[in-house]
């Protein structure tokens, strides 16, 4: 045996042996595959498939509540001050109104106007305020579209959802009114429940139409307050839908919040159950800007990290 064999040998005896790792079992390899992933993948401009894509909304929907709850505690809805400020501002707001109304009309109107201009005006509020939050939700959430890839429909349908929990407890301000007024308290009531979720509908299919808007015209976030504040004058608010003149109620009856406000002071004032014209109508409405808001937002969503 020469030299070099032996001290190959020898350094092959004094290396420790590592020993192999066990193998996995065949069970733990089975549950890498089958192991449940989300991955959400930002599509092409244009539609994606839609069910896909409604599926992954429906999956982080937390992600949206989360967002309205940062909302309502930077605007210190958790504190004492603030539930306060949440209900003194449209309540003030009403009795302003009220008294315009008064004075031009020589104190003429019908019974229980202040509760239908109250119920009226919270409603109103709610969706007027959502439409102004969710036109500027995709433009100041640019860090967030930039960096993270989730369906972008969740930033105004969050500020949807911030509206709707600033607008329940005006409800328990009208219920105090509407007892005080003697109103009718009867199950035709309950017909305020599908008139709000209609109204939502409607809400959340404008909410997405204005926060695309608003990434191609700048200017969509100032000129929405004016806007809220001519179809408030021209939704029965202010008065009531019989009060309106034949000749103009052709252009009120072309407002989308036409039927759904009728119906709603019906229900509240005066005790009536909806005419099924008017909620038809309502929803009909509603279902068009749900569909048209929501392919226009879904078909420009990838061109918003563009245009930020």
């Amino acid at each position: 045996m020469s030299g070099d064999e032996a001290n190959l040998r020898m350094v092959e005896a004094e290396t420790p042996t590592v020993p192999s790792a066990p193998p996995r079992p065949r069970h733990a390899r089975q549950e890498d595959i089958n192991a449940e992933r989300h991955v959400y993948e930002p599509h092409r401009i244009g539609l994606p498939p839609l069910r896909s894509y409604l599926r992954e909304v429906w999956r982080r929907r937390q992600f949206a509540f989360e967002m309205s709850r940062t909302s309502l505690r930077a605007q210190h809805f958790q504190t004492a001050f603030g539930q306060l400020w949440l209900i003194l501002n449209p309540l003030l707001l009403s009795l302003v109104y009220f008294i315009l109304v008064d004075i031009l009309r020589h104190g003429n109107h019908q019974p229980h106007f202040f509760a239908h201009l109250m119920a009226g005006l919270f409603l109103f509020h709610y969706f007027s305020g959502a439409l102004t939050t969710a036109a500027k939700s995709v433009v100041g959430g640019g860090r967030l579209v930039l960096n993270t890839a989730f369906p972008r429909t969740l930033l105004p349908l969050a500020s949807v959802q911030t509206g709707f929990l600033r607008f329940l407890p005006t409800l328990g301000v009208y219920a105090v009114v509407h007892v005080a007024s003697g109103l009718p308290i009867g199950p035709q009531l309950l017909w305020a429940i599908p008139i709000i979720a209609i109204v939502t509908v409607f809400t959340a299919g404008a909410a997405m139409l204005v926060a695309a808007a608003q990434v191609y015209f700048r200017d969509v976030s100032a000129f929405l307050p004016y806007l809220m504040r001519i179809w408030m004058y021209g939704t029965p608010i202010l008065y009531f839908y019989d009060e309106v003149p034949e000749k103009f109620k052709w252009l009120i009856d072309l407002n989308p919040l036409t039927p759904l406000f009728t119906a709603w002071s019906d229900v509240l004032n005066k005790g009536l159950n909806p005419g099924a014209g008017f909620l038809l109508w309502g929803a009909a409405w509603a279902a068009g800007a749900l569909v048209v808001g929501g392919l226009f937002f879904i078909s420009r969503e990838r061109e918003f990290a563009v245009r930020l």
